[in-house]
Protein backbone atom coordinates (compact mmCIF):
# COMPACT_ATOMS: atom_id res chain seq x y z
CA UNK A 1 0.00 0.00 0.00
CA UNK A 2 2.73 2.44 0.84
CA UNK A 3 4.59 1.56 -2.64
CA UNK A 4 1.15 1.70 -4.05
CA UNK A 5 0.32 5.49 -2.90
CA UNK A 6 3.67 6.12 -4.66
CA UNK A 7 2.83 5.27 -7.84
CA UNK A 8 -0.52 6.59 -7.50
CA UNK A 9 0.44 10.09 -6.51
CA UNK A 10 3.26 10.21 -9.36
CA UNK A 11 0.23 9.18 -11.93
CA UNK A 12 -2.23 11.90 -10.35
CA UNK A 13 -0.06 14.56 -10.42
CA UNK A 14 1.67 14.16 -13.78
CA UNK A 15 -2.00 14.76 -14.94
CA UNK A 16 -1.77 12.14 -17.72
CA UNK A 17 -1.73 8.40 -16.14
CA UNK A 18 0.07 5.94 -18.02
CA UNK A 19 -0.53 1.82 -18.46
CA UNK A 20 1.76 1.31 -15.35
CA UNK A 21 -1.01 2.66 -13.15
CA UNK A 22 -3.43 -0.15 -14.25
CA UNK A 23 -0.87 -2.93 -14.94
CA UNK A 24 0.35 -1.79 -10.68
CA UNK A 25 -3.14 -2.19 -9.61
CA UNK A 26 -4.32 -5.26 -11.67
CA UNK A 27 -0.98 -6.89 -9.63
CA UNK A 28 -2.15 -6.20 -6.63
CA UNK A 29 -5.41 -7.20 -6.81
CA UNK A 30 -4.05 -10.75 -8.48
CA UNK A 31 -2.18 -11.19 -5.63
CA UNK A 32 -4.87 -10.86 -2.80
CA UNK A 33 -6.43 -13.03 -5.00
CA UNK A 34 -3.64 -16.17 -5.11
CA UNK A 35 -5.41 -18.26 -2.52
CA UNK A 36 -8.36 -18.87 -5.27
CA UNK A 37 -5.38 -20.86 -7.45
CA UNK A 38 -4.65 -22.75 -3.60
CA UNK A 39 -3.91 -26.38 -4.87
CA UNK A 40 -6.12 -29.15 -3.55
CA UNK A 41 -3.18 -30.93 -3.24
CA UNK A 42 -1.60 -30.05 0.41
CA UNK A 43 1.27 -31.92 0.64
CA UNK A 44 4.56 -30.65 2.02
CA UNK A 45 6.10 -29.76 -0.76
CA UNK A 46 3.63 -27.04 -1.88
CA UNK A 47 4.19 -25.61 2.08
CA UNK A 48 7.72 -25.90 1.72
CA UNK A 49 7.43 -23.84 -2.16
CA UNK A 50 4.80 -21.39 -0.42
CA UNK A 51 7.37 -21.02 2.61
CA UNK A 52 10.43 -20.13 0.53
CA UNK A 53 8.98 -17.75 -2.02
CA UNK A 54 7.64 -15.66 0.79
CA UNK A 55 10.64 -15.54 2.77
CA UNK A 56 12.45 -15.30 0.59
CA UNK A 57 10.55 -11.79 -1.08
CA UNK A 58 10.16 -11.04 2.84
CA UNK A 59 14.12 -9.73 1.91
CA UNK A 60 13.25 -7.07 -0.35
CA UNK A 61 10.57 -5.31 1.93
CA UNK A 62 13.74 -4.36 4.27
CA UNK A 63 15.83 -2.52 1.30
CA UNK A 64 14.46 0.77 1.16
CA UNK A 65 13.77 1.06 -2.82
CA UNK A 66 10.21 1.58 -3.84
CA UNK A 67 10.52 -0.79 -7.27
CA UNK A 68 11.79 -3.88 -4.47
CA UNK A 69 9.13 -3.28 -2.53
CA UNK A 70 6.88 -3.53 -4.88
CA UNK A 71 7.67 -6.41 -6.40
CA UNK A 72 8.89 -8.40 -3.13
CA UNK A 73 5.40 -7.45 -1.68
CA UNK A 74 3.31 -8.83 -4.16
CA UNK A 75 5.17 -12.09 -3.83
CA UNK A 76 4.37 -11.93 -0.28
CA UNK A 77 1.21 -11.26 -0.12
CA UNK A 78 0.59 -14.20 -3.47
CA UNK A 79 2.95 -17.09 -1.32
CA UNK A 80 1.46 -16.27 1.61
CA UNK A 81 -1.81 -16.01 0.99
CA UNK A 82 -1.63 -19.44 -1.01
CA UNK A 83 -0.01 -20.55 2.27
CA UNK A 84 -2.53 -19.78 4.40
CA UNK A 85 -5.65 -20.84 2.45
CA UNK A 86 -3.78 -24.42 2.37
CA UNK A 87 -2.92 -24.52 6.58
CA UNK A 88 -6.81 -23.64 6.62
CA UNK A 89 -7.37 -26.77 4.93
CA UNK A 90 -5.11 -29.40 5.92
CA UNK A 91 -3.15 -27.83 9.06
CA UNK A 92 -5.99 -25.05 10.35
CA UNK A 93 -4.26 -25.97 14.12
CA UNK A 94 -1.13 -23.77 13.16
CA UNK A 95 -3.24 -20.83 11.69
CA UNK A 96 -4.72 -19.22 14.90
CA UNK A 97 -1.47 -19.20 17.03
CA UNK A 98 0.57 -18.36 14.61
CA UNK A 99 -1.44 -15.31 13.67
CA UNK A 100 -1.19 -14.48 17.34
CA UNK A 101 2.28 -14.60 17.18
CA UNK A 102 2.62 -12.53 14.19
CA UNK A 103 0.17 -9.75 15.46
CA UNK A 104 2.46 -9.46 18.97
CA UNK A 105 5.89 -9.73 17.30
CA UNK A 106 4.30 -7.27 14.69
CA UNK A 107 3.66 -4.72 18.10
CA UNK A 108 6.86 -5.32 19.55
CA UNK A 109 8.98 -4.51 15.91
CA UNK A 110 6.78 -1.20 15.86
CA UNK A 111 6.70 0.23 19.38
CA UNK A 112 10.78 -0.55 19.53
CA UNK A 113 11.24 1.56 16.42
CA UNK A 114 9.00 4.15 17.77
CA UNK A 115 6.15 3.30 15.40
CA UNK A 116 8.65 2.43 12.80
CA UNK A 117 9.13 -0.96 12.24
CA UNK A 118 12.18 -2.31 12.95
CA UNK A 119 12.12 -5.08 10.39
CA UNK A 120 11.36 -2.52 7.56
CA UNK A 121 15.06 -0.95 7.84
CA UNK A 122 18.01 -1.29 5.78
CA UNK A 123 19.73 -2.24 9.02
CA UNK A 124 17.59 -5.41 9.90
CA UNK A 125 18.51 -7.21 6.12
CA UNK A 126 21.04 -9.12 7.73
CA UNK A 127 18.74 -9.80 10.78
CA UNK A 128 16.36 -11.02 8.17
CA UNK A 129 18.49 -12.82 6.14
CA UNK A 130 19.08 -15.19 9.38
CA UNK A 131 15.58 -15.29 9.87
CA UNK A 132 14.96 -16.46 6.56
CA UNK A 133 17.40 -19.35 6.75
CA UNK A 134 15.81 -20.22 9.67
CA UNK A 135 12.70 -20.95 8.00
CA UNK A 136 14.40 -22.12 5.29
CA UNK A 137 16.05 -25.04 6.81
CA UNK A 138 12.64 -26.12 9.31
CA UNK A 139 10.83 -26.06 6.16
CA UNK A 140 13.40 -28.64 4.66
CA UNK A 141 13.20 -30.45 7.70
CA UNK A 142 9.53 -30.89 7.96
CA UNK A 143 9.23 -31.55 4.22
CA UNK A 144 11.43 -34.83 4.65
CA UNK A 145 10.21 -36.06 8.21
CA UNK A 146 6.89 -34.57 8.38
CA UNK A 147 4.10 -37.45 9.30
CA UNK A 148 1.33 -37.87 6.44
CA UNK A 149 -1.63 -35.71 7.12
CA UNK A 150 -5.04 -36.74 7.84
CA UNK A 151 -7.83 -37.05 5.27
CA UNK A 152 -9.72 -34.67 6.97
CA UNK A 153 -10.35 -31.65 5.27
CA UNK A 154 -11.95 -28.01 6.96
CA UNK A 155 -13.81 -25.69 4.91
CA UNK A 156 -14.63 -22.30 5.58
CA UNK A 157 -17.79 -20.25 4.39
CA UNK A 158 -18.14 -17.05 2.07
CA UNK A 159 -19.63 -15.44 5.21
CA UNK A 160 -16.74 -16.18 7.16
CA UNK A 161 -14.15 -15.52 4.87
CA UNK A 162 -15.60 -11.45 4.34
CA UNK A 163 -15.88 -11.12 8.37
CA UNK A 164 -12.05 -12.37 8.02
CA UNK A 165 -11.08 -9.81 6.04
CA UNK A 166 -13.00 -7.07 7.84
CA UNK A 167 -11.06 -7.78 10.92
CA UNK A 168 -7.92 -8.02 9.31
CA UNK A 169 -8.66 -4.31 7.97
CA UNK A 170 -9.67 -3.19 11.28
CA UNK A 171 -6.71 -5.02 13.20
CA UNK A 172 -4.07 -3.78 10.66
CA UNK A 173 -5.34 -0.15 9.95
CA UNK A 174 -6.10 0.56 13.00
CA UNK A 175 -6.85 -1.23 16.09
CA UNK A 176 -2.71 -2.44 16.14
CA UNK A 177 -1.73 0.33 15.86
CA UNK A 178 -1.25 2.32 19.31
CA UNK A 179 -0.58 5.44 17.48
CA UNK A 180 -3.31 5.09 15.52
CA UNK A 181 -5.67 4.58 18.43
CA UNK A 182 -3.85 7.28 20.16
CA UNK A 183 -5.00 10.25 17.52
CA UNK A 184 -8.32 8.50 16.69
CA UNK A 185 -8.87 9.44 20.53
CA UNK A 186 -7.21 12.12 21.48
CA UNK A 187 -5.34 9.92 24.20
CA UNK A 188 -1.80 9.09 25.25
CA UNK A 189 0.10 6.96 23.07
CA UNK A 190 2.30 5.56 25.58
CA UNK A 191 -0.53 4.26 27.26
CA UNK A 192 -2.37 2.98 24.23
CA UNK A 193 0.70 1.14 23.36
CA UNK A 194 0.51 -0.46 26.69
CA UNK A 195 -2.77 -1.45 27.05
CA UNK A 196 -3.22 -2.83 23.54
CA UNK A 197 -0.03 -4.90 23.72
CA UNK A 198 -1.15 -6.37 26.63
CA UNK A 199 -4.52 -7.42 25.69
CA UNK A 200 -2.74 -8.70 22.24
CA UNK A 201 -0.30 -10.39 24.54
CA UNK A 202 -2.96 -12.14 27.21
CA UNK A 203 -4.90 -13.47 23.75
CA UNK A 204 -1.69 -14.80 22.77
CA UNK A 205 -1.22 -16.49 25.98
CA UNK A 206 -5.11 -17.89 26.35
CA UNK A 207 -4.54 -19.22 22.38
CA UNK A 208 -1.31 -21.47 23.73
CA UNK A 209 -2.72 -22.36 26.86
CA UNK A 210 -4.35 -25.98 27.90
CA UNK A 211 -7.11 -23.90 28.87
CA UNK A 212 -8.32 -22.96 25.52
CA UNK A 213 -12.13 -22.55 24.87
CA UNK A 214 -14.68 -21.18 22.39
CA UNK A 215 -17.25 -23.23 23.84
CA UNK A 216 -18.37 -19.59 25.48
CA UNK A 217 -18.75 -18.00 22.30
CA UNK A 218 -21.42 -20.15 20.80
CA UNK A 219 -24.38 -18.71 22.02
CA UNK A 220 -25.78 -16.31 19.09
CA UNK A 221 -26.54 -13.73 21.49
CA UNK A 222 -23.35 -13.42 22.75
CA UNK A 223 -22.13 -13.46 19.18
CA UNK A 224 -24.92 -10.99 17.96
CA UNK A 225 -24.25 -8.64 21.12
CA UNK A 226 -19.92 -9.15 20.39
CA UNK A 227 -20.62 -7.52 16.58
CA UNK A 228 -23.12 -4.92 18.09
CA UNK A 229 -20.64 -3.69 20.61
CA UNK A 230 -17.76 -3.65 17.87
CA UNK A 231 -19.55 -1.28 15.67
CA UNK A 232 -20.88 1.15 18.52
CA UNK A 233 -16.96 1.23 19.84
CA UNK A 234 -15.74 2.04 16.61
CA UNK A 235 -18.43 4.83 15.72
CA UNK A 236 -17.90 6.16 19.23
CA UNK A 237 -14.03 6.40 19.07
CA UNK A 238 -14.56 7.68 15.76
CA UNK A 239 -17.12 10.77 16.75
CA UNK A 240 -16.24 11.28 20.52
CA UNK A 241 -12.56 12.25 21.94
CA UNK A 242 -11.02 11.38 25.46
CA UNK A 243 -11.17 8.64 27.35
CA UNK A 244 -14.77 7.14 26.07
CA UNK A 245 -13.04 7.17 22.60
CA UNK A 246 -10.01 5.33 23.63
CA UNK A 247 -12.17 2.94 25.82
CA UNK A 248 -14.20 2.46 22.79
CA UNK A 249 -10.95 1.35 20.88
CA UNK A 250 -9.65 -0.93 23.46
CA UNK A 251 -13.52 -2.97 23.58
CA UNK A 252 -13.04 -2.57 20.18
CA UNK A 253 -9.59 -4.29 19.80
CA UNK A 254 -11.10 -7.00 22.42
CA UNK A 255 -14.27 -8.13 20.27
CA UNK A 256 -11.39 -8.28 17.38
CA UNK A 257 -9.18 -10.91 19.01
CA UNK A 258 -12.09 -12.83 19.75
CA UNK A 259 -13.46 -12.36 16.44
CA UNK A 260 -10.25 -14.53 14.96
CA UNK A 261 -10.64 -16.95 17.40
CA UNK A 262 -13.60 -17.87 16.32
CA UNK A 263 -13.79 -17.45 12.84
CA UNK A 264 -10.29 -19.65 12.38
CA UNK A 265 -11.83 -22.11 14.11
CA UNK A 266 -13.28 -25.35 12.76
CA UNK A 267 -16.19 -25.15 11.18
CA UNK A 268 -18.03 -28.76 10.42
CA UNK A 269 -21.12 -27.30 8.93
CA UNK A 270 -19.31 -25.57 6.16
CA UNK A 271 -18.97 -26.52 2.16
CA UNK A 272 -16.56 -24.44 0.30
CA UNK A 273 -12.62 -24.46 0.56
CA UNK A 274 -10.96 -22.24 2.13
CA UNK A 275 -9.12 -20.91 -0.51
CA UNK A 276 -12.64 -19.15 -2.30
CA UNK A 277 -13.69 -17.78 1.04
CA UNK A 278 -10.33 -16.41 2.14
CA UNK A 279 -9.57 -15.19 -1.73
CA UNK A 280 -13.04 -12.98 -1.60
CA UNK A 281 -12.05 -12.06 2.21
CA UNK A 282 -8.75 -10.61 1.21
CA UNK A 283 -10.38 -9.14 -2.05
CA UNK A 284 -12.47 -6.62 0.41
CA UNK A 285 -9.55 -6.18 3.02
CA UNK A 286 -7.98 -4.45 -0.72
CA UNK A 287 -11.15 -2.68 -1.19
CA UNK A 288 -11.45 -1.70 2.31
CA UNK A 289 -7.94 -0.16 2.08
CA UNK A 290 -8.24 1.49 -1.23
CA UNK A 291 -11.59 3.54 0.17
CA UNK A 292 -9.65 4.34 3.25
CA UNK A 293 -6.93 6.01 1.15
CA UNK A 294 -9.46 7.85 -0.56
CA UNK A 295 -11.14 9.50 2.30
CA UNK A 296 -7.10 10.76 3.00
CA UNK A 297 -6.92 11.87 -0.86
CA UNK A 298 -10.52 12.63 -1.51
CA UNK A 299 -9.50 16.11 -3.44
CA UNK A 300 -7.69 13.97 -6.13
CA UNK A 301 -9.58 10.73 -6.46
CA UNK A 302 -13.11 10.63 -5.03
CA UNK A 303 -14.22 14.32 -3.56
CA UNK A 304 -17.57 11.84 -2.09
CA UNK A 305 -15.04 10.49 0.03
CA UNK A 306 -14.57 13.68 1.99
CA UNK A 307 -15.60 12.98 5.48
CA UNK A 308 -16.21 9.21 5.53
CA UNK A 309 -13.49 7.30 6.55
CA UNK A 310 -15.52 6.34 9.33
CA UNK A 311 -18.42 5.12 6.76
CA UNK A 312 -15.12 2.28 5.48
CA UNK A 313 -14.77 1.34 8.95
CA UNK A 314 -18.59 0.84 9.79
CA UNK A 315 -18.95 -1.54 6.15
CA UNK A 316 -15.79 -3.41 7.53
CA UNK A 317 -17.91 -3.64 11.14
CA UNK A 318 -20.81 -4.88 10.17
CA UNK A 319 -19.19 -7.49 7.57
CA UNK A 320 -17.50 -8.54 10.53
CA UNK A 321 -20.17 -9.08 12.83
CA UNK A 322 -22.39 -10.85 10.45
CA UNK A 323 -19.97 -13.28 9.90
CA UNK A 324 -19.71 -13.94 13.64
CA UNK A 325 -23.38 -14.45 13.54
CA UNK A 326 -23.68 -16.46 10.42
CA UNK A 327 -21.43 -18.95 11.89
CA UNK A 328 -22.21 -22.17 13.79
CA UNK A 329 -21.00 -23.34 16.86
CA UNK A 330 -17.62 -24.23 17.55
CA UNK A 331 -16.03 -26.71 20.20
CA UNK A 332 -12.17 -25.95 19.11
CA UNK A 333 -9.94 -26.61 21.96
CA UNK A 334 -6.71 -26.94 19.37
CA UNK A 335 -5.08 -29.05 22.68
CA UNK A 336 -1.95 -29.50 19.75
CA UNK A 337 -0.38 -26.66 21.02
CA UNK A 338 -1.02 -25.51 23.93
CA UNK A 339 2.55 -24.46 25.74
CA UNK A 340 3.10 -24.19 29.86
CA UNK A 341 1.96 -21.13 31.08
CA UNK A 342 5.45 -20.83 32.67
CA UNK A 343 7.02 -20.84 29.54
CA UNK A 344 4.78 -18.49 28.38
CA UNK A 345 4.58 -16.14 31.48
CA UNK A 346 8.31 -15.54 31.21
CA UNK A 347 8.42 -14.86 27.32
CA UNK A 348 5.49 -12.50 27.86
CA UNK A 349 7.24 -10.46 30.55
CA UNK A 350 10.37 -9.76 28.36
CA UNK A 351 8.15 -8.52 25.64
CA UNK A 352 5.94 -6.85 28.06
CA UNK A 353 9.37 -4.96 29.30
CA UNK A 354 10.47 -4.54 25.85
CA UNK A 355 7.12 -2.35 25.20
CA UNK A 356 7.11 -0.40 28.38
CA UNK A 357 10.99 0.43 27.84
CA UNK A 358 10.50 1.71 24.62
CA UNK A 359 7.24 4.02 25.48
CA UNK A 360 8.94 5.70 28.86
CA UNK A 361 9.48 9.57 28.45
CA UNK A 362 12.40 10.78 27.72
CA UNK A 363 14.09 13.93 28.29
CA UNK A 364 13.18 17.11 26.53
CA UNK A 365 15.92 19.35 25.27
CA UNK A 366 15.27 22.55 27.02
CA UNK A 367 14.91 26.23 25.06
CA UNK A 368 17.40 28.16 24.66
CA UNK A 369 17.19 31.57 27.35
CA UNK A 370 19.60 33.53 25.16
CA UNK A 371 16.65 35.08 22.73
CA UNK A 372 18.67 33.48 19.73
CA UNK A 373 16.26 30.72 18.33
CA UNK A 374 16.38 28.83 15.00
CA UNK A 375 12.95 28.50 13.56
CA UNK A 376 12.10 26.43 10.48
CA UNK A 377 9.66 25.31 8.16
CA UNK A 378 9.75 21.98 6.98
CA UNK A 379 7.29 19.37 4.27
CA UNK A 380 8.10 16.36 4.99
CA UNK A 381 5.89 14.52 2.31
CA UNK A 382 4.86 11.81 4.89
CA UNK A 383 8.19 10.91 5.52
CA UNK A 384 9.12 9.65 1.67
CA UNK A 385 12.03 11.84 -0.38
CA UNK A 386 10.83 12.68 -4.42
CA UNK A 387 11.91 8.93 -5.18
CA UNK A 388 9.37 7.50 -2.60
CA UNK A 389 12.71 6.69 -0.23
CA UNK A 390 11.25 6.04 3.25
CA UNK A 391 13.50 8.84 4.54
CA UNK A 392 12.00 9.54 7.88
CA UNK A 393 15.23 8.93 10.05
CA UNK A 394 17.22 11.52 7.13
CA UNK A 395 14.47 13.58 7.75
CA UNK A 396 15.53 13.73 11.72
CA UNK A 397 19.30 13.89 10.86
CA UNK A 398 18.72 17.35 8.62
CA UNK A 399 16.96 18.77 12.07
CA UNK A 400 19.25 18.41 13.99
CA UNK A 401 22.05 19.30 12.07
CA UNK A 402 20.14 22.45 11.75
CA UNK A 403 20.12 23.00 15.21
CA UNK A 404 16.52 24.55 14.51
CA UNK A 405 14.15 24.76 18.33
CA UNK A 406 11.21 25.44 16.99
CA UNK A 407 10.05 23.64 13.41
CA UNK A 408 6.70 24.10 11.81
CA UNK A 409 5.74 20.58 9.80
CA UNK A 410 3.36 19.43 7.18
CA UNK A 411 2.01 16.51 5.40
CA UNK A 412 2.74 14.42 8.69
CA UNK A 413 1.40 11.42 8.68
CA UNK A 414 0.84 9.44 11.83
CA UNK A 415 -0.94 6.03 11.32
CA UNK A 416 -1.86 5.73 7.48
CA UNK A 417 -0.94 2.25 5.64
CA UNK A 418 -0.11 4.30 2.53
CA UNK A 419 3.18 5.75 4.72
CA UNK A 420 3.99 2.31 6.64
CA UNK A 421 1.70 3.30 9.22
CA UNK A 422 4.28 5.07 10.98
CA UNK A 423 3.79 8.11 13.44
CA UNK A 424 5.67 10.88 12.00
CA UNK A 425 5.02 13.51 14.19
CA UNK A 426 5.90 10.90 17.50
CA UNK A 427 9.03 9.54 16.02
CA UNK A 428 10.73 13.32 15.00
CA UNK A 429 9.96 14.18 18.61
CA UNK A 430 11.38 11.47 20.29
CA UNK A 431 14.26 10.81 18.07
CA UNK A 432 15.18 14.73 18.45
CA UNK A 433 14.03 14.96 22.26
CA UNK A 434 11.65 17.52 21.21
CA UNK A 435 7.74 18.59 22.19
CA UNK A 436 5.37 18.26 19.48
CA UNK A 437 2.05 19.55 19.11
CA UNK A 438 -0.08 17.65 16.01
CA UNK A 439 -3.21 19.03 14.37
CA UNK A 440 -4.79 16.14 12.41
CA UNK A 441 -6.92 17.41 9.33
CA UNK A 442 -8.12 14.53 7.27
CA UNK A 443 -9.29 11.51 8.73
CA UNK A 444 -7.66 11.80 12.49
CA UNK A 445 -3.91 10.46 10.86
CA UNK A 446 -2.63 13.19 8.59
CA UNK A 447 -2.55 16.66 8.83
CA UNK A 448 0.52 19.29 10.57
CA UNK A 449 2.84 19.24 13.77
CA UNK A 450 5.04 21.79 15.49
CA UNK A 451 7.95 20.30 17.12
CA UNK A 452 9.45 22.57 19.99
CA UNK A 453 12.37 22.66 22.52
CA UNK A 454 10.94 23.08 26.89
CA UNK A 455 7.67 23.02 27.67
CA UNK A 456 4.94 24.72 26.32
CA UNK A 457 2.38 27.47 28.29
CA UNK A 458 -0.49 26.85 26.01
CA UNK A 459 -1.16 25.26 22.63
CA UNK A 460 -4.43 25.48 20.55
CA UNK A 461 -5.39 25.64 17.02
CA UNK A 462 -8.04 25.93 14.63
CA UNK A 463 -9.23 24.55 11.67
CA UNK A 464 -8.98 26.84 7.84
CA UNK A 465 -12.38 27.17 5.91
CA UNK A 466 -11.29 23.87 3.12
CA UNK A 467 -12.96 23.28 -0.80
CA UNK A 468 -10.53 20.65 -1.06
CA UNK A 469 -8.27 19.11 1.68
CA UNK A 470 -8.96 20.08 4.98
CA UNK A 471 -5.83 22.21 6.82
CA UNK A 472 -5.74 24.51 9.67
CA UNK A 473 -3.36 26.21 12.11
CA UNK A 474 -1.61 24.86 15.06
CA UNK A 475 -0.06 27.42 18.12
CA UNK A 476 2.35 26.51 20.63
CA UNK A 477 3.00 29.45 23.11
CA UNK A 478 6.73 29.21 24.49
CA UNK A 479 8.72 31.26 26.95
CA UNK A 480 11.82 33.16 26.94
CA UNK A 481 13.64 34.96 29.80
CA UNK A 482 9.87 35.32 31.42
CA UNK A 483 8.53 36.28 27.80
CA UNK A 484 5.68 34.43 25.99
CA UNK A 485 6.59 33.81 22.36
CA UNK A 486 4.39 32.06 19.88
CA UNK A 487 4.95 29.70 17.43
CA UNK A 488 2.54 29.30 14.49
CA UNK A 489 2.63 26.42 12.20
CA UNK A 490 0.37 25.94 8.68
CA UNK A 491 -0.30 24.38 5.47
CA UNK A 492 -2.39 25.97 2.65
CA UNK A 493 -4.46 24.41 -0.40
CA UNK A 494 -3.07 23.96 -3.64
CA UNK A 495 -4.08 26.34 -6.59
CA UNK A 496 -7.56 25.70 -7.00
CA UNK A 497 -8.38 26.48 -3.36
CA UNK A 498 -9.50 29.76 -1.90
CA UNK A 499 -6.14 30.24 0.13
CA UNK A 500 -6.38 33.89 0.47
CA UNK A 501 -9.54 33.06 2.42
CA UNK A 502 -7.54 30.63 4.59
CA UNK A 503 -4.81 33.21 5.41
CA UNK A 504 -7.44 35.81 6.28
CA UNK A 505 -8.77 32.88 8.88
CA UNK A 506 -5.09 32.40 9.92
CA UNK A 507 -4.38 36.00 10.31
CA UNK A 508 -7.26 36.25 12.82
CA UNK A 509 -6.33 33.47 14.52
CA UNK A 510 -3.02 34.85 15.70
CA UNK A 511 -4.39 38.37 15.92
CA UNK A 512 -1.76 40.62 17.59
CA UNK A 513 0.25 38.38 19.64
CA UNK A 514 3.90 39.19 19.58
CA UNK A 515 6.53 38.00 19.23
CA UNK A 516 5.81 35.46 16.58
CA UNK A 517 6.97 33.07 14.13
CA UNK A 518 4.83 32.18 11.82
CA UNK A 519 6.26 29.27 9.47
CA UNK A 520 4.63 26.54 7.12
CA UNK A 521 3.57 25.46 3.23
CA UNK A 522 1.68 28.83 1.58
CA UNK A 523 1.96 27.24 -1.75
CA UNK A 524 2.42 31.19 -2.86
CA UNK A 525 4.94 32.75 -4.89
CA UNK A 526 6.27 35.57 -3.38
CA UNK A 527 4.03 37.88 -5.38
CA UNK A 528 1.16 36.34 -4.65
CA UNK A 529 -2.21 38.46 -2.69
CA UNK A 530 -1.76 35.97 -0.17
CA UNK A 531 2.05 36.69 0.71
CA UNK A 532 0.93 40.77 0.84
CA UNK A 533 -1.87 39.85 3.18
CA UNK A 534 0.69 38.13 5.48
CA UNK A 535 2.86 41.42 5.29
CA UNK A 536 -0.06 43.83 5.94
CA UNK A 537 -0.43 42.08 8.92
CA UNK A 538 2.93 43.26 10.28
CA UNK A 539 5.26 40.16 9.37
CA UNK A 540 8.47 40.42 7.74
CA UNK A 541 10.27 37.90 5.57
CA UNK A 542 13.55 37.02 7.03
CA UNK A 543 15.27 36.28 3.57
CA UNK A 544 13.64 40.07 2.08
CA UNK A 545 14.69 41.61 5.42
CA UNK A 546 18.23 40.15 5.30
CA UNK A 547 18.92 40.86 1.70
CA UNK A 548 19.36 37.51 0.40
CA UNK A 549 19.96 37.61 -3.36
CA UNK A 550 19.06 35.36 -5.22
CA UNK A 551 16.61 33.87 -2.55
CA UNK A 552 16.98 30.07 -2.21
CA UNK A 553 13.79 28.37 -3.25
CA UNK A 554 12.37 25.02 -1.33
CA UNK A 555 10.48 22.83 -3.80
CA UNK A 556 10.78 21.18 -5.50
CA UNK A 557 13.86 19.45 -3.50
CA UNK A 558 15.73 18.57 -6.56
CA UNK A 559 16.58 21.48 -8.51
CA UNK A 560 14.21 23.94 -6.93
CA UNK A 561 12.82 26.80 -8.98
CA UNK A 562 9.58 28.04 -6.47
CA UNK A 563 9.85 29.51 -2.98
CA UNK A 564 6.31 28.36 -1.05
CA UNK A 565 8.05 27.91 1.85
CA UNK A 566 8.51 30.52 4.45
CA UNK A 567 8.97 31.24 7.86
CA UNK A 568 7.70 34.82 8.84
CA UNK A 569 8.67 36.91 12.14
CA UNK A 570 6.98 39.62 14.04
CA UNK A 571 8.40 41.31 17.71
CA UNK A 572 11.93 39.36 16.24
CA UNK A 573 15.20 40.73 14.48
CA UNK A 574 16.40 38.32 11.55
CA UNK A 575 19.45 37.65 12.30
CA UNK A 576 20.26 34.75 9.35
CA UNK A 577 18.28 32.29 7.16
CA UNK A 578 19.33 29.57 4.80
CA UNK A 579 17.44 26.36 3.03
CA UNK A 580 19.10 23.29 3.70
CA UNK A 581 21.28 21.12 1.03
CA UNK A 582 18.97 17.44 2.36
CA UNK A 583 16.66 15.76 -0.41
CA UNK A 584 15.14 13.82 2.81
CA UNK A 585 11.75 15.23 1.31
CA UNK A 586 10.26 16.79 -2.09
CA UNK A 587 10.63 19.84 -0.47
CA UNK A 588 13.82 21.26 1.46
CA UNK A 589 13.64 22.82 4.64
CA UNK A 590 13.56 26.63 5.56
CA UNK A 591 15.80 27.77 8.91
CA UNK A 592 15.75 31.24 10.52
CA UNK A 593 17.86 32.50 13.18
CA UNK A 594 15.90 34.73 14.92
CA UNK A 595 17.01 37.49 17.80
CA UNK A 596 14.44 38.80 20.45
CA UNK A 597 14.62 42.27 21.08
Amino acid sequence: FSVMFGIIYDQIFAGSPGPWLLISNLLVIMAFLAPLAAPRNNSQRWFLIFTIFAALSRLALSINDATFRFWGSLIVVAAAGLYLASALRRQRWVVLPAFFVALTLDQILRTAGQTYSLSLRPSWLPIQLVWFGLIAYTSLWLSRHAKPQEDKVSHMRFSSGLALGGLVFLEISLLSLPNAVAHWSGWHYSQAALLIFILTLLALVYVFSPQFRLSWLNPFWVRTLSGLLLISALMAAYFLEGIIAFLSLVLAQFITLLGFMYLLSEDTSATRLPGSALGLGLLLFLLLNYFNAFAFTYPYSLPIMRGLGWLVYLIAAILAALGLGLKPSTAAEYKEYSVRLAWMSMVGLVALTIVLWTVLPRPIAPLPQTGMLRIATYNIHYGYDTYWHYTLEDTARTIEASGADIVALQEVDTGRLTSYAVDNAYYLARRLGMNVLYLPTVEHLTGIAVLYRGEALDTDWRWLTSLQEQTGIAHVMLQVNNQPIHAYGIWLGLSDEDTLRQIREALDFIADRTPAAFGGDFNAQPDNPLVEAIREAGFIDPIEALGIEPPPYTSPAIHPQERIDYVWLRGFKPVNAWVSESLASDHRMLVVEAQLP
